[in-house]
Order: C-alpha cells, then sequence, then structure tokens
C-alpha cells in the first residue's frame, strides 16, 4: 500500500488590502516640528517623508504576513482534512500490514503443522520398525529357543533310547546269566541228586553188608 501525503500547499497572501501611500501611522507634523529643531524645514519634511515610505513599506509585508479569522479557519479545516486523511491512510496501511504479519503467521503455522505431521509421522514410522524389528527378534529368539528345544528333546530322547538299549541289553545279559545259572543249578541239583543217590546205595549196600556181618 503506497501512501502519498501531499505538502500542505496554502494561500499564505491574505486578502487584506495593502496599505495606501497616503495612510498614516504617525503625526507628520508633529514629528516635522521636532525635527526642525535641529534641520531645517525641507530637511525635516524630507525626512518624514521617507520615514512614512519606510513604515508604509514595512506594514505591507506585516500585512501581506498576515492572514484573517475567515482564512484561518478554511487553513485549519484544510489542516484537519489532511490529518484526517493521513489517518484514515495509517489505519488502511496498519490494517494493510496486519494482515500480511498474520498471512505470514498463517503460512508459518501451516509449515509448523507440516514439520510437526512429519516428524509425528517419522516418530511413527521409527516406532513401527522398532516394532517389527522388535517382533522379528522375538520370532527370531522363539524359532531359535523352540530348535533348542527340539534339539534337547531329540537328544533326550536319543539318551532315553540309548539307556533303554542299555537296559535291554542289561536285561538280556542278566537273564542270559540267571538262565546260566539255573541251567547250572540243575546240573548241580542232578549232581548232588546222583551223589546222594550213590552215597545213599553205597549206605544201603554197607548196611546191608553190616546186617549181614553181623
Amino acid at each position: 500500500l503506497k501512501t502519498s501525503v501531499k505538502a500542505f500547499q496554502y494561500d499564505l497572501n491574505p486578502d487584506v488590502p495593502k496599505a495606501e501611500v497616503q495612510k498614516l501611522f504617525f503625526d507628520t507634523h508633529a514629528v516635522v516640528r521636532l525635527l526642525e529643531e535641529n534641520f531645517t524645514t525641507s530637511q525635516s519634511e524630507g525626512m518624514v517623508s521617507v520615514l512614512v515610505k519606510m513604515t508604509n513599506s514595512n506594514m505591507d509585508v506585516i500585512y501581506s504576513d498576515m492572514i484573517t479569522k475567515v482564512q484561518q479557519e478554511i487553513m485549519l479545516q484544510r489542516v484537519m482534512s489532511q490529518i484526517a486523511t493521513v489517518k484514515k491512510d495509517m489505519v488502511i496501511l496498519e490494517k494493510s500490514e496486519f494482515s500480511t504479519l498474520l498471512a505470514e503467521n498463517e503460512v508459518q503455522l501451516l509449515q509448523l503443522k507440516v514439520q510437526l505431521a512429519d516428524e509425528m509421522q517419522k516418530v511413527q514410522s521409527d516406532k513401527m520398525l522398532d516394532m517389527n524389528l522388535e517382533k522379528s527378534r522375538v520370532k527370531e529368539l522363539r524359532a531359535e529357543h523352540e530348535k533348542k528345544l527340539l534339539e534337547t528333546r531329540t537328544e533326550i530322547m536319543e539318551m532315553t533310547a540309548e539307556q533303554e538299549r542299555y537296559l535291554t541289553q542289561t536285561n538280556m545279559k542278566i537273564d542270559t546269566e540267571v538262565a546260566g545259572l539255573k541251567t547250572m543249578l540243575e546240573s548241580h541239583k542232578l549232581d548232588t541228586i546222583k551223589y546222594l543217590a550213590s552215597v545213599f546205595t553205597c549206605l544201603t549196600v554197607v548196611l546191608g553188608f553190616y546186617r549181614i556181618w553181623m
């Protein structure tokens, strides 16, 4: 917004009639009589004539710099009008600057909102990535744990099977040894029975001979 302030230009020449030559502002006759005390009459009249011209010229200058009350009121109205125009232009300028500042603030606010949304999206993406990585890590740990558990179970089953085989072999060995011992006992039992039978037979024979002998 461009505001052009015009320079205050007023007509300062009042509508006052200039002093006429015949108009006198002091008593010329009294001044002539006063000057005649030291000068001649012609000299005194010449000096008074010069004083009259100088006075009239000075009064013309004074009147030219003066204004009437009506002109003063007109000038005051013009000045007030110019002040009102300047105030109006200043208000328009302030509104325009405020609108511009408001628009800039809105743009900055929009940029901040976009930046905040980007940051939030980035944080959410990072969080989702971390969650996915954590899920993958948990899955890997779970898979590794299940693998170790399966390996441990397999080892336990292998150890159990080996122990069962060892127990089976041991039981078979024990059964074999027990069977051998039973066979040996049966053999010893038969041998003992045979031995006792032979002993009893011998005793019977001896007793028979003893009875016969007696």
